[in-house]
Parts: C-alpha cells; sequence; structure tokens
C-alpha cells in the first residue's frame, strides 16, 4: 500500500540530494541546471536562426523577421573577438557571449553546408575569389575566437560556443582538406624526359639551378611556378594550407600533402622507367638487362638531383609559408624514401659478380655519385646529408675494390693466356684486339681510374710508412697499371711469335701486333697523353727493328744470290755458276712469294710501307745484275731458262705480298 509509495525521504533505492535530480535522476547542482536550461535556450535560438528568426508582430499580424546580416554580425563578433583579446587572461568581468556569435556560427555552417553536401558537392578551384575569400576570412574568425575561448576554458558559460566553434571549425576542415587533397593530386608529369631536364638543368646559370627552399616565404606573397601545377592551383594550396595550419589540422593537411607528391615522384619514375628492384632481383639478372637498367639509374638520378629534388623543396617551402619545419620534413620524408632506393640500386650492382665487361658500368655509377651527389648536399639536413654521403662511400668502396680487381685480373688474364696455336698468317692476335681496345675505352675513364687507384694505394699504403713510400705514384697510378698490362701483352706475344717455324713470320707477326698497338695508342689521345711521347718513340722504335730482322731474314738471303763475288775468273764469267745464281735465285723468290703472299699485314699503311722497302731493296739490285750478267746466255731458250723474271716481274710480285689468302689460292691482283 502506502509503503510502498515515494515518500521524498532518502533511501538506499531513492538517493536524493539536497540539490535535486535531473529527469534521469543523475545529481545536479542549481549552477548545473541553469547551464542546462542556457542550452536548450541556445539550441532552440538556432532553430531561431536557421528558421530566419522569430516572428516579429507588426499591426497584429506575425511576420518574419529579414535575413541576417552577414557584415553587421562580422562586426559585432570581431568587437567581441577584441574584447577577449584585451583582457590579457583576467577571469573577472568576463563578458557574456553575445547572440552574434551563434548567429555567425549558423550562418557558416549552412555555408559549409552548400559546398559540402553529398548531392551537390562544390569544388573550391569553381568558388569565385570573393567566396573563398569570404570562407577563408570566416574560418580564420571563429579560429581566433576559438583559440581566445580556450584561455577561459574552466569558464562553463562558454562551453556550449567552444562545442559549436569547434564542430563547425572541424566540420570545414573536413572540406577543405579534401579540396587539398584533390588539388595537390592535380598534377601533370612534364613531357621532357629526364634526360633533356638534366641538359636544360646544366645550361641554367648557377644561380638558378638550386632554386631556394621557398620564395613565398622571403616574399609572403608571391608564390613560385612548379612544374605539373598551374599558379592558380598553387595559389590555393598555399591558402588552404595556411588556414589548416592556422586551425591546428597540421596533420591532415601534411598527410594529404605528402601522399599526393608521393604519387608524383613514382609517376615520374615510372615516366623515366627506372623500376624497384631488389638485391636479389639484381644479382639474377643478365648482364645486357642489367646494363639497360644501369643506364636507366643514371638518368633517374641525374634528373631527380638536377630537377625533382631541388623542385620538391621549393614546392614545399611554397606551399607551406611560414612553417619552414614542416616544409623541411615533408621534403626529407618524399626525398629520402627515393633517394634510399635509388642507392639500394647502386649497392646491389657493386656486390654483383666481377666481370671484365663491368668495368665501365661501374665506372659510370662510381663517377655519378661523385659528380652529382654533391650538387644534392645543400637540399637535405645536415643529418640526413650525413648518412647519405656515408652510405654513398661505402658504395663507392665497393665499386673501387671491384674495379681494382677487375683490372688486376685482366692484367692475369694476358699472363695467363697460352694459346699454342699460332694465329695464320701471322696476322694481330685476338688478346691484342681485345687488350688494346680494352685498355683503349678505360683511357676515357683515366681521372677517375687515376683517383680510383689513389684511393686505394692510400687504403693499402701503411700508416707508419715515410718517404717516397708513403708517396702513392707521384704522377699517375693508373698509368703505372696500363704500362704493367702493355708490358704483360709484349711478353705474351714474343712468346707467341716462337711458335711460328719462320723467323720472318715470326717478325711478321710481331710487327702485325706492335703496329696495332701503336695505332691505337695514336689513334686515342687518352692513351697518347697518358703514355706520353717516349713511350711512342720507343714503340715506334720496336717496330722498325722487327722490320729490319724480316728484311735480314727473308730478302738478305736472297740477295747474296745477286753478290757478283765468285761469278769471274781471269777477266771472264763462269757460266756454270752463273746459272746456278739464276736458278737459286728464282727458287727463293717462289719460295718467298708463294708463302708471304699467304701472309698478312691488315694495316695498309705497313703493308705499302713493307713492299716499298723490299722493291727499294731487291729490283735496282736485280736490275743491275740482270743488266751485267743477263747478256752471258744464249737469246731464246737458255736465256729464257734461268732469267725468269724481269725487273716489272718482280715488282709485281711484290706487290701481291701480304695479301692473306686470295694469292696463296692463284689470284692475281687486277
Amino acid at each position: 500500500m502506502d509503503s510502498d509509495k515515494d515518500d521524498g525521504k532518502p533511501t538506499d533505492d531513492n538517493p536524493v540530494s539536497v540539490e535535486g535530480t535531473n529527469a534521469d535522476g543523475v545529481n545536479t547542482s542549481p549552477e548545473q541546471l541553469q547551464q542546462h536550461d542556457d542550452v536548450n535556450e541556445s539550441e532552440e535560438k538556432e532553430e531561431e536562426i536557421k528558421d530566419g528568426g522569430a516572428e516579429e508582430v507588426v499591426g497584429g499580424e506575425a511576420l518574419p523577421r529579414p535575413p541576417l546580416d552577414l557584415e553587421k554580425i562580422s562586426q559585432e563578433l570581431d568587437g567581441y573577438i577584441a574584447a577577449l583579446g584585451n583582457l590579457k587572461g583576467e577571469e573577472s568581468g568576463l563578458p557574456d557571449v553575445p547572440i552574434s556569435v551563434e548567429q555567425y556560427t549558423v550562418l557558416i555552417e549552412a555555408k559549409i553546408g552548400e559546398y559540402d553536401s553529398g548531392e551537390k558537392h562544390v569544388n573550391w578551384i569553381s568558388l569565385t575569389a570573393e567566396d573563398s575569400s569570404s570562407f577563408m576570412q570566416a574560418i580564420t574568425r571563429l579560429s581566433s575566437l576559438s583559440n581566445l575561448l580556450l584561455k577561459f576554458s574552466s569558464e562553463f558559460k562558454f562551453a556550449y560556443t567552444l562545442n559549436r566553434i569547434g564542430a563547425v571549425i572541424e566540420r570545414a576542415m573536413s572540406y577543405m582538406e579534401e579540396e587539398f587533397r584533390t588539388l595537390s593530386e592535380d598534377f601533370k608529369i612534364c613531357d621532357s624526359d629526364s634526360r633533356n631536364e638534366a641538359k636544360s638543368k646544366q645550361q641554367l646559370p648557377e644561380s638558378e639551378q638550386n632554386p631556394p627552399a621557398a620564395e613565398s616565404e622571403e616574399s609572403g606573397q608571391e608564390v613560385s611556378a612548379f612544374p605539373g601545377y598551374s599558379d592558380e592551383i598553387l595559389s590555393e594550396l598555399v591558402r588552404l594550407s595556411t588556414a589548416m595550419m592556422t586551425a591546428g589540422y597540421e596533420t591532415e593537411c601534411t598527410q594529404a600533402y605528402f601522399f599526393a607528391r608521393r604519387n608524383a615522384l613514382v609517376e615520374s619514375l615510372k615516366k623515366i622507367e627506372f623500376r624497384k628492384c631488389s638485391i636479389d632481383e639484381v644479382q639474377k639478372m643478365q648482364w645486357d638487362s642489367l646494363e639497360r637498367e644501369i643506364d636507366t639509374w643514371i638518368r633517374t638520378f641525374k634528373a631527380f638531383a638536377a630537377v625533382h629534388f631541388p623542385m620538391e623543396k621549393k614546392l614545399a617551402g611554397n606551399v607551406f609559408p611560414g612553417h619552414p619545419d614542416t616544409a623541411e620534413t615533408l621534403f626529407y620524408s618524399l626525398s629520402s624514401g627515393i633517394m634510399i632506393q635509388l642507392l639500394n640500386f647502386a649497392e646491389a650492382v657493386a656486390m654483383t659478380k666481377r666481370a671484365a665487361e663491368k668495368l665501365f658500368k661501374f665506372l659510370d655509377i662510381y663517377e655519378t655519385l661523385r659528380d652529382v651527389l654533391p650538387t644534392t648536399e645543400s637540399l637535405f639536413p645536415e643529418e640526413w646529408r650525413n648518412e647519405v654521403k656515408t652510405e654513398a662511400s661505402i658504395i663507392k668502396n665497393r665499386l673501387r675494390e671491384a674495379m681494382i680487381l677487375i683490372f688486376l685480373e685482366l692484367e692475369n688474364s694476358i699472363k695467363a693466356d697460352s694459346d699454342k696455336t699460332p694465329v695464320p698468317g701471322g696476322a694481330i692476335h685476338p688478346l691484342t684486339r681485345y687488350t688494346m681496345n680494352y685498355l683503349k675505352y678505360t683511357c676515357e675513364f683515366k681521372a677517375t681510374l687515376d683517383q680510383v687507384f689513389k684511393e686505394h694505394q692510400k687504403i693499402e699504403m701503411p700508416e707508419s710508412s715515410s718517404g717516397s713510400e708513403a708517396n702513392p705514384s707521384a704522377e699517375s697510378p693508373f698509368r703505372d697499371q696500363m704500362v704493367n698490362a702493355m708490358d704483360l701483352l709484349d711478353a705474351n706475344l714474343e712468346a707467341k711469335s716462337k711458335l711460328y717455324k719462320d723467323p720472318s713470320l715470326s717478325s711478321i707477326f710481331m710487327m702485325n701486333n706492335g703496329r696495332y698497338i701503336l695505332q691505337k695508342a695514336r689513334g686515342s689521345s687518352d692513351i697518347n697523353s697518358l703514355m706520353g711521347d717516349s713511350w711512342i718513340r720507343k714503340r715506334s722504335s720496336d717496330l722498325r727493328q722487327y722490320h729490319k730482322g724480316y728484311q735480314r731474314e727473308t730478302w738478305g738471303k736472297l740477295l747474296n744470290c745477286l753478290n757478283p763475288e765468285g761469278l769471274t775468273s781471269h777477266g771472264k764469267v763462269l757460266k756454270p755458276v752463273l746459272k746456278e745464281r739464276f736458278k737459286s735465285f728464282n727458287t727463293m723468290f717462289d719460295e718467298i712469294h708463294k708463302a708471304q703472299s699467304s701472309w698478312v699485314v691488315s694495316d695498309e699503311q705497313l703493308q705499302s710501307e713493307l713492299r716499298v722497302s723490299i722493291s727499294n731493296m731487291v729490283i735496282p739490285a736485280y736490275r743491275s745484275f740482270l743488266g751485267r750478267y743477263g747478256q752471258t746466255f744464249t737469246p731464246g731458250r737458255q736465256s729464257e731458262k734461268y732469267v725468269k723474271y724481269q725487273p716489272e716481274d718482280i715488282e709485281a710480285c711484290i706487290d701481291e705480298l701480304f695479301d692473306g689468302s686470295a694469292a696463296a689460292q692463284g689470284k692475281k691482283k687486277p
């Protein structure tokens, strides 16, 4: 019965506060009850504002109030903001929040709704300059008010206003973040490839090669152009980022920027056709494929160092004026990933199995790291710059070690070439061609290889050494390696020349190979300048000695047949002896012609020099001998039997020497 009714007394099941309870049974103080009423009243006011304001009775008829004047409300709000700003932290006599705050908040929220409606979304770039400026001013005004009220956050009467403003700003930031992301992603990859970009960079004045990080920071207004973005989009990016950073939405803004620019850099890599390869992929790659990848890597490295990295830093500084640390962090985050990817590829190449053909690509990578990397130093913060330099130094050391070992292996391969099969016709040996062509290409990198060998000598040289031992090759350690390689080649060729049974053919072999070496040296300004004139003269002198040796072995013996000594007795020609002399000459000349017509002298100048020298040596002597003793024979059969050749026949035969296999097959020159 009555015992079950609430008698108003406190019990365990019905606790009652002396201050009262709300509808949910929650204890409330009188102040909280009053604040709750204020919230309800504010919500009612919001509805009134949304509906155009409360009705106004005129002449007994209820009429809607005229629309709110945004300009007037803005002025009232600015006055309130100024009043709060002048309090200087004093909490006594805090002014109440005027109705203009709620009115302004509702109007701006409605404007955001117009722009960010799911059905009819308005892109930021499509807004008029007046609309976008008005929107920015509104968000700035609300952010300023929010920051001032936060100083008095302990005052409960500001709680509702802070929450309302915060909600409106958050919705505005959500819209601006999406628009910032959309604009950031609205870039176009430049049509010019990286090689043209690198060339254009080299042609720029030095003052323009490394543009300042952010001209907008210096001018405060001007935004520098950036490839891929229009000036209009750049300007809007700056406005949006400034508003978001001011409102405390730095994380959202920078993340949107980071992902957009990362995608742009990835697209740039794709355009240059550089692809990310793991160390394992590089190790397993065929050399011809890896060569192409290295060429692409070089173009990519140069393009990013000369164009993409500087412009990326400049863009970050432009988009985030007044926030250099943020711009620096963004640039570092974007560029470091690309730089690590590029350095990892170079390191993977340096770790591949050594081979002679890899030397030149190793040199290309080494020179790229040495020459291009320093141009990026001013872009990166000191700590990251030091990390990159350390990593690059490790890679260069690996490349340096590999290149030195490759060169030493070349020398060992020259020394170890023990082919016992003589080259037919005394022609140029394949080892000579390979070695000289290889050395010719290495000399194109002589400055770099000098540096490589000098660095190696410094590492290998004991620290305690002194005097001349502590000083690496004074002039050129690479020249020392070249001389050593050529000395090894000479020694090998000398050994191979002994494989020929005919000493004359040995001389032809040495002349052919010596001439090839000399011509390669003379034809290459790099070899010529490296080896010097004295070395060239020494090689020429060696050739002349081989030439003399050949003439002595071949034609000296033939000319003995034309020696008049022993042909006369008591003033009379000894006809039997003369016959024997002519027969010996004919037989020996036939053998020489037959053999040496199959010999090979591919150098036309050397071939001509040999023929001329033989003609000058043989024909005058034969003409004189024939004129003196030819009349001894009876004209007719006897004369034809012993005088087989006329001087012009000798000359024609000499012109058939050293033609390779053609003459050996009986083919005559036209």
